[in-house]
């Protein structure tokens, strides 16, 4: 079921009646899928111009728009019943409109007549009459509904302005019956409402048409057929037809009309002639189409056959004086069957009556008159007939002189006929004229040319006069008209032109084929020609010596039994009742040594190869030599040659032959030195026959014996766990040492170690994934030795070895090198107090990457001011006392074995400036440092002392000058003398304390100084009775 969905585009006002309507917005109409083909739309806007289209919805979706309807302008329909025009004189009109003539009142009169005037299954369409009379002011109406049978009213026309005494009312529920009275409005109020309309009730869905029956076919033209049927009995409601073809067996139906028809008659083009059709019918409703009715009969597509189409262009060829021989152009229409004869008059010019020439049908298009009186002329007019009967009689011929020709030119060449029209050629036949002249015989022809059917102007196309009665006429442009006619020669010079051809188009008709030539499957050369348009009369006549013709369907095929040079020529075919389908081919002398080569070929055929002899090794060491030809026949034999003897199947080897698909296969279950040789399949499939040879010895052989070996082993090797990947080593980006191997085909018993030089050594074992790897963050020259991993259960196990020694050792720390230098970063300046150093910091630095230090492409490392270092994670080298002369590009190159990579820093301008600075202050805080004055040594922290004793205290100090020495008790300064003694020497003090007593006790302390600096060191004395002991920590005095 497909149901509709209705949209318009956004309304256009009418006031500019010139408005674009094209560009409007589709709005959506109908909220619910509305099965009919009809729906009332509502709510439009007064003097509105719209357009509509429909969209078919079925259970996949929505389908596109239907073509969008002519504009619609929404106008009052009663209009035209309100407006008067009255003619007044000179031609002047009055137009009165009723609303002028209309009394002036208030409240309006109620409307009468309201009852429904359209019904379907799922609306109701109301109408009624305005009232009488209306008023002059606008009017408009209210509409109300109630269940019949109660007084209960409800406003159905809601906010919708109703302006014309039409309204459809939607959402009426089935099987209740509703009445309806409808209000007039205007500006002055509302009236009563009318009498309610009787009680009406939702239809009955519409169902389908019924279809249509008797459908016809009935023969018109060469591409057309008239169809025809009758309507169903039942023909209320349908709105017209759709029509439907298809060629006959195939049931690929097509349509014929895209908008349904409304006659029962209706002629098809575009059909292909000569094939057959069927044909059926839809009948389209309002509620939908019908089925499809039933087929017609099969009809072929060919013109009806009617009378001939009258003939043209009579041309006199010869006159004796009392007797004239006279020509003429067949009918361009035969009438769908071929001309049976021809029937002509004769008049004297004088006279009006047109007497018959012959009562029997003349076969050819040529015809002796007899009987004529000389001196007179004549005019003749010729009749075509065929089975139908005598078609209309041709144009009047011009006026002959029935006198005998004595002239020393030749007559005029007659019948002219076209051959291989093609877009830029064609091919011109003529006939020799009958009068020769009386300087004969003819000696030649010359054809002219003229464009188009009104042109005087001739062009010769041959400039010299050719003796052929046919000539190829080129360099004609596509798609344009042309007349053509040939004057023949003799001694005397050119005769009579001919009468100009029919007008012809030079265009290449489609399906247009030319002669082909080959040789079939015989080895025989042959020539054939296709035509499309045949009928069951239609030969070929084949112009040709020594060969036999062939027809097969739509081919007619010439084939010569031993061609030669004797064959060599111009070949022509042509189809007897549509000489239009022609072609030529000249047969040349290459043709026949090419095709003569072919011809021995398939005569005696090869058998084609597809895939030359190959060896294969399958895993379990199994041998398969095979090879493949085109497919063969089921007689096709194999004979199979090793080393000149002929082998077959055994238990060691095993011969297969497909014959469909040409595969040879010999299987070997274990090779061994037996099977080396030569191996030679010999076949024959009927005519066709050829050999392949495989030469499987010494170097290839022994390749092939060793890989069975090989893989027989290594499928017994992983009948157990196994390694799918060997030992490897990789380094990383983060310069770590990687070594891993990866094992399959695993149990929960399956064990996997490590060894290194034959001692077990530990390393990570993955046993979901089978991945096993020892990492070394740092390489030595520890991790160069032998490694060796064992995967080993119950089923067996299985080794797998890396050699890290020598060559692949110094790979190692090549690559390792190399990503050692390609983690190193930028070259980066620290100054200090001797200089400059420049250093380049990396993941870490093995010795075997050799480095060296460039300044200005010199290198410097070498250098005495110039003092290279390196540690596990950084590269340096030291400037001492750097100048202005050490201003520019330092580089440092890394070279890893293979490559050099170097980092560079541009030591110039203000980064110069800075660093030189700071180097300068460096210097001096070293200088300072060194020459300030400080305490070398002589005081402890603490001193223990007994009371009534001497303490001595010694300190030495260092500076440059030497500095100036004090000593101090609690921060107070000492003066020497009394109970204290200060002595002080070349860089040294004592300080001598005598009768020390418990008052004594405190912090003494040593400040030196000099220009450079201070110092003060501090000594904490304890002063303890006899009998104590003095403080643990303090060093007794």
């Amino acid at each position: 079921m497909v149901s509709f969905s209705l949209a318009l585009p956004r309304s256009l006002s009418l006031p500019n009646p010139r408005c674009d309507i094209g560009s409007g917005q589709w709005v959506r109409c109908n909220d619910t899928i509305q099965k009919a083909c009809h729906y009332p739309v509502r709510g439009l806007s007064d003097s509105t111009i719209y357009q509509f289209r429909v969209c078919a919805v079925n259970q996949a979706g929505v389908g596109r728009p239907s073509k969008a309807t002519e504009p619609v302008i929404t106008t009052d329909p009663l209009e035209h019943t309100r407006t008067m025009v009255i003619k007044v004189d000179r031609g002047r009109e009055i137009t009165i409109t009723k609303d002028q003539l209309e009394s002036q009142m208030k409240v309006p009169f109620p409307p009468t007549g309201v009852h429904a005037c359209e019904m379907s299954d799922n609306y109701a369409v109301l109408s009624w009459t305005e009232p009488e009379p209306r008023g002059k002011e606008q009017l408009t109406f209210y509409v109300e509904r109630s269940i019949a049978g109660k007084n209960s009213w409800q406003l159905a026309s809601m906010d919708i302005t109703v302006g014309s005494p039409r309204f459809p009312m939607f959402n009426l529920q089935k099987g209740k019956s509703y009445c309806f009275r409808v209000r007039s409005v205007n500006k002055f109020g509302v009236s009563e409402p009318s009498e309610p309309s009787p009680p009406i009730s939702l239809g009955q869905p519409q169902a389908a048409p019924a279809p249509a029956t008797s459908v016809l076919a009935i023969r018109d033209t060469d591409s057309a057929v008239l169809l025809q049927w009758q309507e169903p009995k039942e023909k209320e409601g349908i709105l017209g037809y759709y029509l439907y073809y298809s060629e006959a067996g195939k049931q690929e139906w097509r349509t014929v009309n895209n908008k349904p028809t409304t006659n029962t008659k209706f002629t098809v083009h575009g059909l292909k002639s000569k094939k057959e059709y069927v044909f059926r019918v839809k009948s389209v409703g309002r509620a939908g189409n019908s089925i499809y009715s039933n087929e017609s009969p099969p009809i072929l597509v060919k013109a009806a056959l009617i009378a001939p189409s009258p003939s043209s262009a009579i041309a006199l060829l010869l006159c004796t004086g009392s007797e004239m021989i006279l020509t003429w152009r067949a009918p361009a229409n035969n009438g769908g069957d071929p001309v049976r004869g021809y029937y002509l008059d004769q008049k004297d010019k004088e006279l009006d009556a047109w007497r018959k020439v012959n009562t029997k049908p003349a076969k050819e298009r040529q015809h002796k008159v007899c009987n004529l009186d000389g001196g007179h002329y004549y005019q003749f007019r010729v009749f075509a007939a065929n089975v139908v009967g005598v078609g209309k009689p041709s144009e009047p011929s011009e006026a002959f002189l029935c006198e005998e020709w004595t002239m020393p030119e030749p007559g005029c060449p007659y019948d002219l006929e076209f051959r291989e029209v093609r877009h830029n050629s064609l091919v011109l036949l003529w006939a020799v004229p009958l009068y020769e002249g009386q300087q004969g015989p003819i000696t030649g022809y010359l054809v002219e040319l003229s464009e188009g059917d009104q042109s005087q102007s001739w062009t010769a196309v041959n400039d010299e006069p050719i003796a052929d009665t046919f000539l190829k006429v080129s360099g004609l442009q596509a798609g344009r008209t042309y007349r053509l006619r040939v004057c023949a020669f003799n001694k005397a010079g050119m005769g009579i032109p001919s009468l100009p051809s029919e007008l012809i188009r030079a265009q290449t008709q489609p399906g247009t084929r030319d002669i082909e030539i080959g040789v079939d499957n015989d080895g025989f050369i042959f020539l054939a020609f296709e035509a499309t348009e045949i009928t069951e009369k239609s030969t070929f006549a084949i112009e040709a010596g020594r060969a036999r013709v062939l027809w097969e369907n739509n081919r007619s095929i010439l084939t010569f039994t031993n061609a030669t040079k004797e064959d060599l020529g111009l070949y022509t075919a042509e189809m007897s009742d549509n000489p239009d389908i022609s072609s030529s081919f000249t047969f040349t002398a290459e043709d026949l040594d090419r095709l003569t080569e072919l011809g021995w070929h398939i005569c005696h055929p090869l058998i084609a190869l597809r895939s030359k002899w190959q060896v294969e090794v399958s895993e379990k060491g199994n041998v398969r030599l095979w090879m493949q030809t085109e497919s063969l026949s089921n007689a096709a034999e194999l004979r199979l040659i090793l080393n000149d003897r002929e082998i077959s199947s055994t238990a060691a080897h095993k011969i297969n032959f497909d014959k469909a698909s040409g595969l040879i296969e010999i299987l070997f279950d274990q090779l061994s030195k037996e099977d080396e040789g030569s191996y030679t399949a010999q076949l024959c499939d009927g005519r066709a026959k050829n050999q392949f040879t495989l030469v499987l010895v010494d170097e290839k052989f022994r390749q092939t014996l060793a890989q069975s070996i090989a893989n027989r082993m290594d499928y017994k090797r992983k009948s157990g766990p196994y390694f799918l990947e060997f030992l490897s080593w990789t380094v990383t980006e983060d310069c770590e040492f990687i070594i891993k191997c990866k094992v399959t085909n695993v149990s929960k018993d399956t064990t996997l170690k490590w060894f290194k030089d034959g001692v077990e050594t530990p390393a990570v074992y993955d046993q979901q994934t089978g991945v096993s790897t020892m990492t070394v963050q740092q390489v030595t020259k520890k991790e160069a030795g032998h490694y060796k991993a064992v995967a080993s259960d119950g089923r067996g196990q299985d080794v797998t070895t890396l050699e890290l020694l020598d060559e692949e050792y110094d790979k190692l720390l090549q690559l390792l090198s190399k990503q050692c230098a390609l983690s190193a970063g930028p070259v980066r300046i620290q100054c200090t107090a001797m200089g400059f150093k420049l250093y380049c910091s990396l993941k870490y630095y093995i010795s075997y990457m050799k480095t060296s230090w460039h300044f200005k492409e010199s290198r410097i490392d070498q250098l005495e001011r110039c003092k290279p270092g390196s540690s596990m994670q950084k590269l340096w080298v030291e400037v001492f006392a750097p100048t202005e002369n050490d201003k520019g590009k330092y580089t440092l190159e890394m070279f890893d074995g293979q490559e050099k990579h170097t980092r560079s820093l541009d030591l110039s301008g203000q980064a110069f400036a800075d660093a030189l600075l700071e180097y300068q202050r460096l210097k001096q805080v070293a200088v300072a440092e060194k020459n300030r004055a400080r305490v070398t040594k002589g005081l402890p922290d603490v001193v223990a002392i007994m009371e009534n004793k001497s303490l001595c205290l010694t300190c030495f100090t260092d500076g440059d000058p030497a500095p100036e020495m004090f000593w101090l008790r609690n921060d107070k300064g000492i003066v020497s003398g009394g109970q204290f003694n200060i002595a002080n020497e070349n860089k040294c003090s004592t300080l001598t304390v005598n009768n020390v007593t418990s008052e004594d006790t405190g912090n003494y302390s040593i400040f030196v100084r000099n220009q450079y600096g201070t110092q003060t060191v501090n000594v904490t004395v304890s002063v303890y009775k006899h009998g104590e002991k003095p403080p643990p920590d303090a060093v007794e005095m």
